[in-house]
Protein backbone atom coordinates (compact mmCIF):
# COMPACT_ATOMS: atom_id res chain seq x y z
CA UNK A 1 0.00 0.00 0.00
CA UNK A 2 1.56 3.31 -0.91
CA UNK A 3 0.56 6.56 1.25
CA UNK A 4 2.44 9.91 0.27
CA UNK A 5 5.06 11.03 2.94
CA UNK A 6 4.60 13.89 4.71
CA UNK A 7 7.97 14.76 2.54
CA UNK A 8 6.57 14.51 -0.74
CA UNK A 9 3.04 16.10 0.40
CA UNK A 10 4.78 19.32 1.32
CA UNK A 11 7.02 19.96 -1.13
CA UNK A 12 6.09 20.11 -4.43
CA UNK A 13 8.06 17.49 -6.94
CA UNK A 14 10.05 18.63 -9.18
CA UNK A 15 9.37 18.39 -13.28
CA UNK A 16 9.58 14.40 -14.09
CA UNK A 17 12.24 13.08 -15.68
CA UNK A 18 11.57 11.78 -18.96
CA UNK A 19 11.65 7.85 -19.22
CA UNK A 20 13.82 5.94 -20.93
CA UNK A 21 13.44 6.07 -24.78
CA UNK A 22 15.40 4.36 -27.72
CA UNK A 23 18.67 2.73 -27.76
CA UNK A 24 21.82 3.87 -26.15
CA UNK A 25 24.92 2.89 -24.92
CA UNK A 26 27.19 3.94 -21.13
CA UNK A 27 29.76 2.44 -19.40
CA UNK A 28 27.81 2.42 -16.16
CA UNK A 29 23.74 1.91 -15.28
CA UNK A 30 22.14 2.07 -11.98
CA UNK A 31 18.74 0.68 -11.78
CA UNK A 32 17.30 2.67 -8.91
CA UNK A 33 16.86 5.69 -7.76
CA UNK A 34 17.32 5.77 -3.77
CA UNK A 35 20.37 6.25 -1.68
CA UNK A 36 22.03 3.14 -2.81
CA UNK A 37 21.59 3.93 -6.55
CA UNK A 38 21.72 7.71 -6.51
CA UNK A 39 25.18 7.97 -3.97
CA UNK A 40 26.87 5.17 -6.38
CA UNK A 41 26.24 7.14 -9.36
CA UNK A 42 27.29 10.21 -8.04
CA UNK A 43 30.16 8.55 -6.77
CA UNK A 44 31.35 7.56 -10.29
CA UNK A 45 30.40 11.14 -11.67
CA UNK A 46 32.76 12.95 -8.60
CA UNK A 47 35.45 10.54 -10.19
CA UNK A 48 34.62 11.53 -13.34
CA UNK A 49 32.56 9.01 -14.86
CA UNK A 50 30.26 10.84 -16.52
CA UNK A 51 29.08 7.83 -19.02
CA UNK A 52 26.26 7.44 -16.38
CA UNK A 53 22.61 6.11 -16.32
CA UNK A 54 20.28 5.42 -13.36
CA UNK A 55 16.77 3.99 -14.08
CA UNK A 56 13.83 4.40 -11.62
CA UNK A 57 10.76 3.11 -11.83
CA UNK A 58 8.55 5.50 -10.69
CA UNK A 59 10.57 8.47 -9.35
CA UNK A 60 13.30 9.72 -7.17
CA UNK A 61 13.26 8.65 -3.67
CA UNK A 62 9.71 6.63 -4.18
CA UNK A 63 11.21 4.09 -1.61
CA UNK A 64 12.83 3.59 1.65
CA UNK A 65 15.16 6.29 0.75
CA UNK A 66 12.31 8.66 0.48
CA UNK A 67 9.92 7.94 3.14
CA UNK A 68 12.48 6.99 6.06
CA UNK A 69 12.88 8.81 9.84
CA UNK A 70 15.80 10.85 8.20
CA UNK A 71 18.37 9.58 10.80
CA UNK A 72 21.87 9.95 9.97
CA UNK A 73 24.37 8.52 12.29
CA UNK A 74 27.12 5.74 11.99
CA UNK A 75 26.68 2.07 12.47
CA UNK A 76 24.72 -0.69 10.17
CA UNK A 77 21.52 -2.78 11.55
CA UNK A 78 24.08 -5.48 12.46
CA UNK A 79 25.80 -4.79 16.12
CA UNK A 80 28.60 -3.96 16.53
CA UNK A 81 29.50 -6.90 19.35
CA UNK A 82 28.31 -8.51 16.97
CA UNK A 83 30.67 -7.56 13.79
CA UNK A 84 33.62 -7.89 16.43
CA UNK A 85 33.09 -11.50 16.98
CA UNK A 86 32.51 -12.01 13.01
CA UNK A 87 35.25 -10.06 11.33
CA UNK A 88 37.23 -9.86 14.12
CA UNK A 89 38.74 -6.10 15.49
CA UNK A 90 40.53 -4.91 12.03
CA UNK A 91 37.93 -5.90 9.41
CA UNK A 92 35.14 -4.76 11.87
CA UNK A 93 36.53 -1.30 12.67
CA UNK A 94 37.10 -0.48 9.53
CA UNK A 95 33.77 -1.34 7.70
CA UNK A 96 32.15 0.75 11.03
CA UNK A 97 34.68 3.79 10.16
CA UNK A 98 32.84 3.54 6.55
CA UNK A 99 29.77 4.44 7.75
CA UNK A 100 31.09 7.17 10.46
CA UNK A 101 33.17 8.67 7.32
CA UNK A 102 30.25 8.62 5.14
CA UNK A 103 28.32 10.93 7.72
CA UNK A 104 31.11 13.47 7.09
CA UNK A 105 30.90 12.93 3.58
CA UNK A 106 27.29 14.11 3.90
CA UNK A 107 27.88 16.77 5.59
CA UNK A 108 30.01 17.83 2.82
CA UNK A 109 27.71 17.19 -0.11
CA UNK A 110 24.96 19.16 1.68
CA UNK A 111 27.18 21.96 1.88
CA UNK A 112 29.08 21.75 -1.92
CA UNK A 113 25.94 20.94 -3.45
CA UNK A 114 23.81 23.61 -1.35
CA UNK A 115 21.21 20.77 -0.47
CA UNK A 116 18.40 22.02 1.11
CA UNK A 117 17.19 19.14 3.17
CA UNK A 118 16.71 20.91 6.65
CA UNK A 119 19.92 19.34 8.55
CA UNK A 120 19.79 19.41 11.56
CA UNK A 121 23.69 18.44 12.82
CA UNK A 122 22.27 17.99 16.65
CA UNK A 123 23.36 14.32 17.23
CA UNK A 124 21.18 11.50 18.29
CA UNK A 125 20.54 10.32 21.65
CA UNK A 126 19.91 6.45 22.98
CA UNK A 127 17.25 6.80 25.34
CA UNK A 128 17.36 3.37 27.64
CA UNK A 129 13.74 2.05 28.40
CA UNK A 130 15.02 0.02 31.00
CA UNK A 131 16.16 0.76 34.64
CA UNK A 132 18.87 -1.51 34.40
CA UNK A 133 21.87 0.97 32.47
CA UNK A 134 23.91 -1.79 31.65
CA UNK A 135 23.47 -2.43 28.46
CA UNK A 136 24.31 1.21 27.74
CA UNK A 137 27.73 1.11 30.00
CA UNK A 138 28.61 -2.23 27.75
CA UNK A 139 27.84 -0.46 24.30
CA UNK A 140 29.41 3.18 25.55
CA UNK A 141 32.76 0.48 26.44
CA UNK A 142 32.94 -1.58 23.80
CA UNK A 143 32.71 1.69 21.01
CA UNK A 144 35.48 3.34 22.75
CA UNK A 145 37.33 0.53 23.31
CA UNK A 146 37.28 -1.22 20.15
CA UNK A 147 35.69 1.68 17.43
CA UNK A 148 37.60 4.97 19.09
CA UNK A 149 33.95 6.38 19.34
CA UNK A 150 32.80 7.97 22.17
CA UNK A 151 29.27 8.41 23.30
CA UNK A 152 28.24 10.79 26.15
CA UNK A 153 26.85 9.56 29.12
CA UNK A 154 23.67 11.40 30.24
CA UNK A 155 22.47 10.35 33.51
CA UNK A 156 18.68 10.41 34.62
CA UNK A 157 18.38 13.76 35.90
CA UNK A 158 20.04 15.16 32.40
CA UNK A 159 17.84 12.87 30.53
CA UNK A 160 15.06 14.93 31.96
CA UNK A 161 16.23 17.70 31.60
CA UNK A 162 16.02 16.99 27.41
CA UNK A 163 13.37 14.64 26.92
CA UNK A 164 10.46 15.77 29.57
CA UNK A 165 8.90 11.53 29.77
CA UNK A 166 9.14 9.59 32.84
CA UNK A 167 9.69 6.91 30.16
CA UNK A 168 13.37 6.56 29.85
CA UNK A 169 16.29 6.24 32.21
CA UNK A 170 19.53 6.82 31.52
CA UNK A 171 20.87 7.73 27.62
CA UNK A 172 23.74 7.86 25.19
CA UNK A 173 24.48 11.09 23.16
CA UNK A 174 26.24 10.53 19.80
CA UNK A 175 27.39 13.82 18.40
CA UNK A 176 28.22 12.79 15.26
CA UNK A 177 24.63 12.55 13.96
CA UNK A 178 22.38 14.34 12.04
CA UNK A 179 18.97 14.46 11.15
CA UNK A 180 17.18 15.76 7.74
CA UNK A 181 14.68 15.11 5.22
CA UNK A 182 15.37 12.42 3.42
CA UNK A 183 13.41 13.04 0.15
CA UNK A 184 14.72 16.29 -0.32
CA UNK A 185 17.96 14.89 0.21
CA UNK A 186 17.31 12.49 -2.21
CA UNK A 187 15.96 14.96 -5.03
CA UNK A 188 19.26 17.39 -3.94
CA UNK A 189 21.40 13.98 -4.33
CA UNK A 190 19.99 13.19 -8.13
CA UNK A 191 20.60 17.43 -8.84
CA UNK A 192 23.97 17.24 -8.55
CA UNK A 193 24.58 13.91 -10.17
CA UNK A 194 22.68 15.60 -13.44
CA UNK A 195 24.45 18.86 -13.09
CA UNK A 196 27.74 16.35 -13.61
CA UNK A 197 26.55 14.45 -16.20
CA UNK A 198 24.84 11.38 -14.96
CA UNK A 199 21.68 10.70 -16.97
CA UNK A 200 18.35 9.82 -15.22
CA UNK A 201 15.29 8.52 -16.59
CA UNK A 202 12.40 8.39 -14.11
CA UNK A 203 8.86 6.13 -15.33
CA UNK A 204 11.60 3.88 -16.86
CA UNK A 205 11.26 0.23 -14.62
CA UNK A 206 13.55 -2.57 -15.52
CA UNK A 207 11.93 -5.34 -17.00
CA UNK A 208 14.35 -7.21 -18.21
CA UNK A 209 18.31 -7.85 -17.63
CA UNK A 210 20.36 -10.04 -20.06
CA UNK A 211 23.97 -10.62 -21.03
CA UNK A 212 25.32 -8.53 -23.98
CA UNK A 213 29.03 -9.83 -25.37
CA UNK A 214 30.94 -8.68 -22.31
CA UNK A 215 28.74 -6.34 -20.88
CA UNK A 216 24.80 -6.11 -20.35
CA UNK A 217 21.82 -5.37 -21.54
CA UNK A 218 18.80 -3.85 -19.65
CA UNK A 219 15.04 -2.76 -21.30
CA UNK A 220 12.57 -0.76 -20.15
CA UNK A 221 9.25 -0.34 -21.61
CA UNK A 222 10.49 1.61 -24.34
CA UNK A 223 13.92 1.36 -24.40
CA UNK A 224 17.50 -0.31 -23.59
CA UNK A 225 20.92 0.47 -22.63
CA UNK A 226 24.07 -1.20 -23.21
CA UNK A 227 26.40 -1.17 -20.55
CA UNK A 228 29.67 -2.63 -19.52
CA UNK A 229 28.59 -2.17 -15.76
CA UNK A 230 25.10 -2.46 -14.22
CA UNK A 231 24.07 -1.66 -10.38
CA UNK A 232 21.31 -3.16 -8.89
CA UNK A 233 19.67 -1.06 -5.76
CA UNK A 234 16.28 -2.09 -5.48
CA UNK A 235 15.67 -2.16 -2.10
CA UNK A 236 12.76 -3.00 -0.40
CA UNK A 237 11.05 -3.12 -4.12
CA UNK A 238 12.43 -5.64 -6.11
CA UNK A 239 12.97 -5.31 -9.95
CA UNK A 240 12.50 -9.19 -10.55
CA UNK A 241 15.58 -8.81 -12.93
CA UNK A 242 17.38 -11.87 -10.96
CA UNK A 243 16.16 -14.73 -9.51
CA UNK A 244 18.97 -14.95 -6.47
CA UNK A 245 19.11 -11.13 -5.74
CA UNK A 246 15.43 -10.78 -5.11
CA UNK A 247 15.73 -14.21 -2.90
CA UNK A 248 18.75 -12.37 -1.05
CA UNK A 249 16.00 -9.90 0.87
CA UNK A 250 12.49 -9.59 2.63
CA UNK A 251 10.68 -6.47 2.05
CA UNK A 252 9.74 -5.11 5.47
CA UNK A 253 6.99 -2.10 6.22
CA UNK A 254 8.31 0.26 8.94
CA UNK A 255 6.09 3.47 9.78
CA UNK A 256 6.05 6.61 10.22
CA UNK A 257 3.93 9.77 11.42
CA UNK A 258 4.11 13.35 11.67
CA UNK A 259 1.85 15.58 14.16
CA UNK A 260 0.70 19.23 13.92
CA UNK A 261 2.92 21.74 14.58
CA UNK A 262 3.52 22.10 18.26
CA UNK A 263 4.50 25.51 18.19
CA UNK A 264 5.55 26.23 22.22
CA UNK A 265 4.81 23.23 23.44
CA UNK A 266 7.95 21.67 21.62
CA UNK A 267 9.84 22.99 24.18
CA UNK A 268 8.04 21.48 27.00
CA UNK A 269 8.62 18.15 25.75
CA UNK A 270 11.66 18.38 24.12
CA UNK A 271 14.73 20.20 25.29
CA UNK A 272 16.87 18.84 22.50
CA UNK A 273 17.14 19.24 18.92
CA UNK A 274 18.91 15.70 18.38
CA UNK A 275 16.69 12.43 16.89
CA UNK A 276 15.91 9.92 19.80
CA UNK A 277 15.15 6.15 19.65
CA UNK A 278 15.28 4.07 22.79
CA UNK A 279 16.90 0.58 23.88
CA UNK A 280 14.04 -2.01 23.19
CA UNK A 281 14.29 -4.36 19.77
CA UNK A 282 10.92 -2.98 18.92
CA UNK A 283 12.34 0.85 19.47
CA UNK A 284 10.34 3.71 18.91
CA UNK A 285 12.21 6.70 16.83
CA UNK A 286 11.40 10.58 17.12
CA UNK A 287 12.91 13.87 15.81
CA UNK A 288 11.33 17.90 16.32
CA UNK A 289 11.41 19.35 12.95
CA UNK A 290 12.32 22.77 12.37
CA UNK A 291 8.64 23.53 12.39
CA UNK A 292 8.23 22.14 15.97
CA UNK A 293 5.98 19.27 14.19
CA UNK A 294 6.96 15.73 15.76
CA UNK A 295 8.16 13.35 13.47
CA UNK A 296 7.39 9.68 14.80
CA UNK A 297 8.42 6.37 13.80
CA UNK A 298 8.49 2.57 14.96
CA UNK A 299 7.32 -1.06 14.63
CA UNK A 300 8.92 -3.24 11.89
CA UNK A 301 6.06 -5.24 10.17
CA UNK A 302 5.27 -7.67 6.73
CA UNK A 303 2.14 -6.04 6.88
CA UNK A 304 2.05 -2.85 4.94
CA UNK A 305 -0.38 -1.27 6.79
CA UNK A 306 -3.03 1.65 5.53
CA UNK A 307 -2.61 4.93 6.95
CA UNK A 308 -5.45 5.06 9.33
CA UNK A 309 -3.76 2.15 10.73
CA UNK A 310 -0.47 3.47 10.86
CA UNK A 311 -1.55 6.45 12.92
CA UNK A 312 -3.91 4.12 15.91
CA UNK A 313 -0.55 2.41 16.68
CA UNK A 314 1.99 4.89 16.18
CA UNK A 315 -0.34 7.40 18.56
CA UNK A 316 -0.53 4.78 21.30
CA UNK A 317 3.39 4.40 21.26
CA UNK A 318 3.75 8.04 21.11
CA UNK A 319 0.97 8.68 23.99
CA UNK A 320 3.38 5.94 26.16
CA UNK A 321 6.11 8.46 25.98
CA UNK A 322 4.48 11.84 26.35
CA UNK A 323 0.87 11.41 27.71
CA UNK A 324 0.58 15.31 28.18
CA UNK A 325 0.42 15.14 24.32
CA UNK A 326 -3.15 13.25 24.31
CA UNK A 327 -4.88 16.16 22.46
CA UNK A 328 -2.20 16.05 19.51
CA UNK A 329 -3.33 16.12 15.90
CA UNK A 330 -1.52 13.25 14.04
CA UNK A 331 -1.52 15.15 10.75
CA UNK A 332 -0.59 12.69 7.98
CA UNK A 333 0.95 8.95 8.48
CA UNK A 334 2.24 6.30 6.06
CA UNK A 335 4.33 3.34 5.77
CA UNK A 336 7.30 1.97 3.47
CA UNK A 337 9.37 -0.92 2.29
CA UNK A 338 12.86 -1.97 3.22
CA UNK A 339 15.12 -4.49 2.29
CA UNK A 340 16.11 -6.73 5.38
CA UNK A 341 18.65 -9.64 4.81
CA UNK A 342 18.49 -12.88 7.31
CA UNK A 343 22.47 -11.31 8.72
CA UNK A 344 21.14 -7.92 9.04
CA UNK A 345 24.09 -6.48 6.77
CA UNK A 346 24.18 -4.63 3.71
CA UNK A 347 24.63 -6.94 0.27
CA UNK A 348 27.12 -4.74 -1.40
CA UNK A 349 29.55 -6.45 -3.73
CA UNK A 350 29.48 -8.70 -7.48
CA UNK A 351 27.33 -10.66 -8.13
CA UNK A 352 29.43 -11.55 -11.51
CA UNK A 353 31.25 -9.68 -13.90
CA UNK A 354 30.21 -6.44 -14.75
CA UNK A 355 26.84 -6.97 -12.87
CA UNK A 356 27.21 -5.37 -9.29
CA UNK A 357 24.47 -5.12 -6.17
CA UNK A 358 23.67 -2.74 -3.24
CA UNK A 359 20.62 -3.79 -1.30
CA UNK A 360 19.60 -4.86 2.16
CA UNK A 361 20.16 -1.81 4.18
CA UNK A 362 17.22 -2.56 6.34
CA UNK A 363 16.55 0.06 9.18
CA UNK A 364 19.49 2.03 9.54
CA UNK A 365 20.55 2.66 5.83
CA UNK A 366 21.44 6.41 5.32
CA UNK A 367 25.24 6.59 6.23
CA UNK A 368 25.29 2.65 5.16
CA UNK A 369 24.06 3.41 1.50
CA UNK A 370 26.45 6.41 0.77
CA UNK A 371 29.54 4.38 2.28
CA UNK A 372 28.24 1.32 -0.38
CA UNK A 373 27.93 3.85 -3.40
CA UNK A 374 31.27 5.21 -2.50
CA UNK A 375 32.97 1.64 -2.49
CA UNK A 376 31.24 0.42 -5.41
CA UNK A 377 31.67 3.46 -7.40
CA UNK A 378 35.61 3.31 -6.13
CA UNK A 379 35.38 -0.27 -7.15
CA UNK A 380 34.21 0.00 -11.09
CA UNK A 381 35.98 3.30 -11.96
CA UNK A 382 39.12 2.68 -10.20
CA UNK A 383 39.47 -1.57 -9.72
CA UNK A 384 39.25 -0.51 -5.73
CA UNK A 385 38.73 -4.29 -3.81
CA UNK A 386 37.32 -2.99 -0.49
CA UNK A 387 33.79 -4.06 -1.22
CA UNK A 388 35.21 -7.81 -0.54
CA UNK A 389 35.20 -6.78 2.83
CA UNK A 390 31.69 -6.90 2.92
CA UNK A 391 32.04 -10.40 1.22
CA UNK A 392 30.66 -12.34 4.24
CA UNK A 393 27.35 -11.17 4.29
CA UNK A 394 26.05 -12.08 0.47
CA UNK A 395 23.46 -13.28 -0.82
CA UNK A 396 22.00 -15.87 1.45
CA UNK A 397 18.50 -16.56 1.01
CA UNK A 398 15.99 -15.01 2.87
CA UNK A 399 14.03 -18.47 2.62
CA UNK A 400 10.86 -16.48 1.25
CA UNK A 401 7.71 -17.13 1.89
CA UNK A 402 8.62 -18.61 5.42
CA UNK A 403 11.22 -16.20 5.45
CA UNK A 404 8.42 -13.57 5.99
CA UNK A 405 6.32 -15.69 8.78
CA UNK A 406 9.84 -16.48 10.77
CA UNK A 407 10.32 -12.43 10.74
CA UNK A 408 6.91 -11.39 12.06
CA UNK A 409 7.49 -14.24 14.74
CA UNK A 410 10.54 -13.78 15.66
CA UNK A 411 9.64 -9.36 15.83
CA UNK A 412 6.87 -10.54 17.61
CA UNK A 413 9.03 -12.88 20.22
CA UNK A 414 11.71 -9.68 20.47
CA UNK A 415 8.47 -7.05 21.18
CA UNK A 416 7.33 -9.55 24.10
CA UNK A 417 10.26 -10.02 25.46
CA UNK A 418 10.78 -6.32 25.90
CA UNK A 419 7.32 -5.90 27.07
CA UNK A 420 8.18 -8.86 29.83
CA UNK A 421 11.34 -7.24 31.34
CA UNK A 422 9.59 -3.80 31.15
CA UNK A 423 6.37 -5.03 33.34
CA UNK A 424 8.99 -7.49 35.69
CA UNK A 425 10.82 -4.19 36.69
CA UNK A 426 7.97 -2.37 36.98
CA UNK A 427 6.83 -4.88 40.12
Amino acid sequence: MSVDSFYRARSPAPPPRAPLAGRHEVHTCVVGGGFAGLNTALGLAERGGSDVMLLESHEIGHGASGRNGGFVFGGFSRGEAELLAELGPQRAQALYQGTVDAVELIRRRIRKYDIRCEATDAGVIWANWFRDPAVLKERQRLLAKNFGVEWQWLGREEMAHRIASDRYGEGLYEANALHFDPLAYARGLTEAATSQGVRVHESSPAISLDRDGSGWRVRTPAGEVHARHVVLACGGYLAGLRREVDAGVLPIATYVMVTEPLGPRLDEVLRTRAAIYDSRFAFDYYRPLPDTRLLWGGRISIFDRSADAVRRLLRRDLLRVFPQLHDLRIERAWSGLMSYARHQMPQVGKVEEGLWLAQAFGGHGVAPTTFAGEMLASAIAHGDPRWRELSDYGLVSALKPAGFAGAQLSYWWYQARDAWKDRWESR
